[in-house]
């Protein structure tokens, strides 16, 4: 996907203010495995991704815990970090090389307090993010394994044949030998 396409599909601009967004992406690559956010670290950059795939994950005692999963198109970011400039909880690992779109946070909120458009994109922005995340959070808490695991390959069928099953499981809150049975059943 081109920057472009990302930042209209997040709110269209007028492309005055689109080319002052785009002025500060930078074109990233990163190999998979590379953790591009540490939990911890109060984190500056808002990335895009153009190609690849990401998950977000804490540790909980041991094991790790996979909260989400990004694809081409998707923003990656600590939303503590970058709302209240404080650590975040996450990690971001990259599971598979990737090409991204990296913005400094402080140049974005430069850009919008200078121009409305830009301020309205950020807004929404954030509204989606908020929203991606109460969407998850509600799914986690109602249906059975198997109905979440069912919505999720309807709505996420490339991640099934990018993704680790054991990555899969842990964000479907269930073991790898739960998921196993389930995808037996599911036939």
């Amino acid at each position: 996907m081109t920057i472009q396409q990302i930042l209209c599909n997040i709110y269209p601009l007028p492309a005055e203010s689109l080319a002052q967004l785009e002025s500060i992406a930078e074109q990233k690559s990163y190999a998979k495995g590379h953790l591009l956010l540490r939990a911890g670290r109060t984190e500056d950059q808002v990335y895009f991704i153009k190609q690849g795939i990401a998950r977000a994950f804490s540790e909980k005692r041991d094991r790790n815990v996979t909260f989400w999963f990004g694809q081409e198109g998707d923003a990656v970011v600590s939303m503590r970090s970058y709302v209240e400039q404080k650590p975040g909880y996450e990690h971001i690992e990259l599971l598979e090389d990737c090409e991204l779109y990296q913005m400094e946070a402080a140049k974005l909120q430069a850009l919008y307090r200078q121009d409305i458009n830009i301020a309205n994109w950020g807004r929404k922005f954030a509204e989606k993010e908020i929203i991606k995340t109460e969407n998850r959070l509600i799914k986690l808490q109602i249906g059975s394994a198997s109905e979440r695991y069912k919505e999720f390959m309807e709505e996420n069928p490339a991640l099934l044949q990018r993704v680790p099953l054991g990555h899969i499981a842990s964000y479907l809150g269930i073991s790898a030998v739960s998921l196993s049975r389930i995808r037996a059943e599911k036939g």
